[in-house]
């Protein structure tokens, strides 16, 4: 009897000793939250939108291989639309997120911000899209969750239309997080040269300047990108790699 109680107890020990360490692994993983817009429709048009997809197959890419683990967060949560001029499967490395099956059933099932745990991310990421400028800029509780990562020491970045989802987050202060920074974002020039400046339903970048936001920009469709105080932003599609690649550099001197 007391043979098989020693047995019980080493068992028990062992279990214990197994929850420990998958726990330990669990809290020290390294992670990233991507935000991707819930909004399908291009205002009037008959036309669809959504998130772009370079725009985050790009900075998935260069966050993985440096050993992040990716979660993704939209404002509606589950399956999110895809602008489908974005689907260029001549991208290798759209290719490779499209075919990667652990991340394509995270982008069917994306968490509500409600289910969001602050504090296990390092960086908040909002990748762009047309569909942004509808459902990213007003979102609270999107918002909120910016302001306790950037405040906590982590890095926010954004693409394209992807700083709509910053242009209104508050600081604990009361001050616009792009209030005094250098940002980069689509710009007026290249909505116009899209036709879609009378569509969406604000400028971003006169909304950037608005909150107190320094406008850097390139010339249309060219890379840019700027870095100012733990914020990372970029300009358009060609940024896109960028963007990851400068937010990396601020994680790994973290």
């Amino acid at each position: 009897m007391k043979k098989i109680t020693i047995y019980s107890s080493i068992f028990l020990l062992f279990i214990a000793f197994a929850c420990n360490q998958k726990d330990k692994k669990q809290s020290s993983q390294k992670k990233i939250l991507f935000v991707l817009t819930s909004h399908d429709q291009l205002g009037n048009t008959d036309e669809k939108t959504g998130y772009w997809l370079s725009e985050v197959s790009h900075p998935w890419h260069v966050f993985t291989k440096a050993g992040y683990t990716i979660d993704f967060v939209s404002p509606k949560g589950g399956k999110v639309p895809m602008d489908p001029r974005s689907n260029d499967t001549n991208d290798s490395i759209n290719n490779l997120f499209l075919n990667d099956n652990f991340y394509r059933q995270k982008m069917v099932n994306t968490m509500q911000p409600n289910e969001i745990n602050k504090g296990e991310y390092e960086a908040i990421f909002y990748a762009g899209g047309h569909g942004t400028m509808w459902d990213f800029p007003n979102n609270t509780a999107l918002s909120e969750i910016t302001s306790k990562i950037y405040e906590n020491g982590g890095v926010v970045g954004a693409v394209c239309h992807g700083p709509a989802g910053i242009v209104n987050v508050k600081l604990s202060n009361g001050k616009y997080l792009v209030n005094g920074k250098k940002v980069s974002a689509f710009t007026n020039k290249e909505e116009t040269a899209l036709k879609l400046d009378t569509i969406v339903p604000f400028s971003l970048e006169d909304q950037l300047v608005k909150n107190g936001a320094i406008m850097q920009k390139a010339d249309m469709w060219h890379e840019k990108v700027s870095v100012d105080q733990g914020l990372v932003t970029g300009q358009n599609p060609q940024s896109a790699k960028a963007v990851g690649m400068e937010m990396l550099k601020l994680l790994k001197n973290k």
